[in-house]
């Protein structure tokens, strides 16, 4: 996985996000089809930008790393495909948490 992710390097504040995908089954064992989904708003951080510099030309570290599992915003990010693998990249300011 982080090689193919590799190929795309973010910049900036920006981070590439592999979205986890959604359950096909529900409760009560219905079937969801793939045009009902919602957009998944979690996701695995796969590559960090190189970072976002305040007003006195510093260098502001990320809160969330490499192979952290995050909540993002559902329709924050640019999606981009890469070897028939979904994408993400944001800002980290899309990012609203970590989980675990």
């Amino acid at each position: 996985m982080a090689a193919k992710a590799a190929k795309i390097r973010p910049i900036g504040d920006r981070v590439l996000v592999k979205p986890v995908d959604a359950q096909e089954v529900k409760k009560g064992g219905i079937i969801i089809p793939d045009t009902a989904k919602e957009k998944p708003s979690e996701g695995e951080v796969v590559a960090i930008g190189t970072g976002k510099l305040n007003d006195k030309g510093e260098k502001i570290p990320f809160v969330v790393k490499v192979g952290d599992r995050v909540l993002h915003s559902k329709y924050g990010g640019t999606e981009v495909k890469l070897d028939d693998q979904d994408y993400l990249i944001m800002r980290e300011e899309d990012i609203l948490g970590i989980i675990g």
